[in-house]
């Protein structure tokens, strides 16, 4: 998989990307890099930050500014702002990918484990919103907000209801402004992305032996998980002017999961083609 845009789609723009010391945040922002743009990657963890920015440097030739920031606290999103600002002048769009997520029954969550997923996914993307819409609309920049949801996020989900819980209120933060910041020029869209396997995230979901017990790749139509590019393919052309008209969108890329999910009659593919034979010889009777 190679990337899609034409070389320099994100010339000279800065984008911010929380998570973005590692799994799929890296892999946008590489792609970012790769397309002319200046990142800003951060996380709690300065070191992972700095290895992560030297490594894209390097690996694409790119400017990579780490900063250390909890996305629960507005005013390190603040500091990470100005700095970026007085790095390269101009901040241009931000991807809000940072998140937090365990699958476990309900009843066994406490209110501090339920308030960890909550804070880091709903508040940690509204502070980071707010923080960079206000800076936009006092200086009469346009920019460009791009979400991280899940399908889940419409459909609710058991197991991940705190997750559930903060992507959905996200995606309502994503449609809102989308119509309610419009006239400051400043769009904001999301992405629901199905399984892209990363190496963190991955165990936390599927510990143990369970991705093979329950085996994600049957609930997937196309029978395989995604790669990042695609994820990457996807993030850089909403982030880009190519995508200038959308606004409000959140698109899913997950090879058909949570359709297959929805449609009652899809696990119907397990059956043989024997049955379906004698299916058709009893209707052909009638």
């Amino acid at each position: 998989m190679t990337g899609m845009l034409k070389p320099d789609s994100l010339k000279d723009k800065t984008i911010i990307i929380t998570g973005g010391g590692t799994g799929l945040g890296r892999s946008m922002g590489k792609y970012f890099l790769e397309l002319g743009a200046n990142l800003v990657i951060t996380s709690r963890k300065q070191d992972v930050l700095d290895k992560t920015a030297q490594e894209l440097e390097e690996e694409t030739g790119g400017k990579v500014l780490p900063i250390s920031c909890d996305v629960r606290q507005y005013e390190e999103i603040e500091a990470v702002i100005q700095a970026a600002e007085d790095q390269f002048g101009q901040i241009h769009g931000i991807l809000n990918n940072a998140a937090g997520n365990f699958i476990s029954p309900t009843e066994r969550l406490s209110n501090r484990a339920f308030d960890i997923v909550v804070d880091i996914v709903l508040k940690g993307t509204y502070n980071f919103t707010l923080a960079a819409g206000k800076n936009w609309i006092n200086k009469n920049q346009p920019g460009t907000f791009l979400n991280i949801v899940t399908t889940y996020a419409w459909t609710g989900s058991g197991y991940v209801v705190p997750s559930a819980c903060a992507k959905a209120g996200v995606l309502a933060l994503t449609r809102s402004l989308a119509a309610e910041w419009a006239k400051y020029n400043i769009r904001s869209n999301a992405i629901a992305p199905g399984p892209f396997p990363t190496e963190g995230a991955w165990k936390r979901l599927f510990p143990g032996d369970l991705a093979e017990k329950i085996d994600p790749l049957k609930r997937i139509p196309l029978k395989r998980f995604g790669e990042h590019q695609e994820l990457a393919n996807l993030a850089a052309y909403l982030m880009s002017e190519y995508s200038a008209y959308v606004n409000g969108e959140v698109i899913t890329i997950d090879g058909g999961e949570w359709l297959n999910g929805a449609g009652e009659f899809n696990n119907l593919e397990a059956v043989p083609q024997e049955m379906w034979d004698q299916m058709d010889k009893m209707r052909n009777k009638k």
